[in-house]
C-alpha cells in the first residue's frame, strides 16, 4: 500500500500548561507513528490568537506537521483527535504532485519568484514616463 503525503495543522485548548502542549503533541506524533504514518516535520507556532472564538476561548496553541501515511490511517487518526479533549481543531490536506513538487522547492529554497518579472517591468515604465 502507497503512503501519501499531508500537511496536518492542529490547535490546542489554551488552558493547557507547556508541558502539557508537549505531551500532545508528542501524543499526535506516536498517534501517526503508531497507524504506519512516518512524520517528517513539525512546527509548533505557538499561543495565538483565534480569528473567532472556539468553546469560550480566544487563542489557543498552534502545531503544524508534514507527514507520510497511508491513506486508511487518516480516518483512524481523525477519530482519535475528534475524541481529544485537548484539541480544539485540526485540518489535514493531502498534497497532490504540484504541491510536493512546490514543497522539494520549498525546502531546497528554490521557488521561483513570480513577482520578479512584474517589478522588473514596472521600473522599467516608469522610466520611460
Amino acid at each position: 500500500m502507497s503512503n501519501n503525503f499531508y500537511e496536518f495543522t492542529y490547535i490546542i485548548n489554551p488552558v493547557l500548561d507547556d508541558e502539557k502542549f508537549a505531551a500532545v503533541v508528542d501524543k499526535v506524533n506516536e498517534l501517526i507513528k503508531k497507524h504506519g504514518g512516518e512524520v517528517e516535520e513539525v512546527d509548533q507556532w505557538g499561543l495565538r490568537p483565534l480569528a473567532y472564538e472556539i468553546d469560550k476561548k480566544n487563542n489557543a496553541y498552534f502545531v503544524n506537521m508534514y507527514f507520510n501515511a497511508p491513506k486508511d490511517a487518516i480516518a483512524k487518526i481523525e477519530r482519535a483527535l475528534r475524541i481529544d479533549d485537548d484539541v480544539l481543531r485540526f485540518l489535514t490536506l493531502k498534497y497532490d504532485a504540484k504541491m510536493l513538487r512546490h514543497r522539494e522547492l520549498q525546502k531546497n529554497n528554490a521557488v521561483p519568484n513570480i513577482f520578479e518579472v512584474e517589478e522588473d517591468e514596472n521600473e522599467e515604465n516608469k522610466s520611460e514616463d
